[in-house]
């Protein structure tokens, strides 16, 4: 995009999966993103900064109440879970109306992922796994080298794949998943979640840590889509109850809250979401 085609857009910074602002992951958002090519897109991802910045566009399928796409500083995503419920908040904020009232259909590099409100918060619906089942025992090696895991502590792996290619890993408590001090090099090009129970009374029930390359690997602060995908996987193997309450980011001094219920056939990954940044941005 050339600087004489550049317009002023509306833009979003959104804290997303946390009641209290500025404790939970931010994204940014920009409202209206037509006319913006793949590469202006991803340029402006790169510069934010942030794990994630989506681009909000009118719907292409006649199901959808709107389209998002969603780059990390050096990709595309066809679905990521934070940036779907902040996207929903600013859609939302920003004036839009729901072809069904109560129920967003968000069209992404996935397909529809419907969001609701729930309990007051909003939820999406877990997109279905692409690829799930155990590790083989070359990439559990590297999980129990990349956590520093002792004999023993890693309970099950897991393929967990809605689009990024996460693993799930289940350990014995919430202290356990505390504890982690990542050798990040060994986890090389893995993106990890790690996950274990809390003890009754702890206000949550499970601890969340994830762990994914980019320029460098990093821990993320709160992640929708291995939420997803981890209350798929410990929900369907009894592991979990059908309703329960995650924390992430507790060792990065964040507070993220990821609320899963199960329903039917569907799961539903809420969060709370506020608007911190509010104006424009000239792309």
């Amino acid at each position: 995009m050339t600087s004489n085609s550049m317009r002023s857009r509306p833009f979003h910074q959104v804290d997303v999966f946390s009641g209290e602002p500025y404790k939970g992951n931010p994204l940014a958002v920009v409202v209206d993103a037509e006319g913006l090519s793949s590469q202006a897109m991803q340029g402006f991802a790169n510069w934010t900064n942030l794990s994630e910045t989506t681009f909000l566009l009118p719907a292409t399928h006649p199901d959808a109440d709107y389209k998002v796409r969603i780059f990390t500083g050096s990709e595309e995503f066809p679905f990521a879970g934070h940036p779907t419920l902040g996207s929903a908040h600013t859609w939302l904020e920003a004036g839009g109306v729901p072809k069904t009232d109560g129920v967003l259909v968000q069209e992404c590099g996935a397909g529809l992922v419907r969001v609701k409100h729930d309990a007051g918060r909003l939820a999406f619906a877990a997109p279905p796994l692409t690829r799930f089942g155990p590790v083989g025992e070359e990439v559990r090696a590297q999980l129990m080298a990349g956590l520093q895991l002792a004999d023993g502590a890693l309970l099950d792996a897991s393929w967990l794949v809605n689009g990024p290619r996460w693993i799930g890993v289940l350990l014995g408590s919430a202290d356990d998943v505390l504890a982690i001090e990542p050798d990040l090099a060994a986890l090389g090009e893995l993106n990890v979640g790690v996950i274990g129970p809390h003890k009754e009374g702890a206000g949550v029930d499970f601890e969340v840590r994830t762990f994914f390359p980019g320029d460098a690997m990093i821990e993320d602060p709160v992640t929708g889509s291995f939420n997803a995908g981890a209350a798929q996987w410990l929900i369907g193997s009894g592991r979990a109850p059908r309703e329960y309450v995650a924390a992430q980011g507790t060792v990065l001094g964040r507070a993220g809250r990821i609320h899963v219920r199960a329903e039917g056939d569907d799961i539903w990954i809420g969060g709370e979401s506020t608007t911190c940044i509010q104006g424009t941005v000239v792309l």
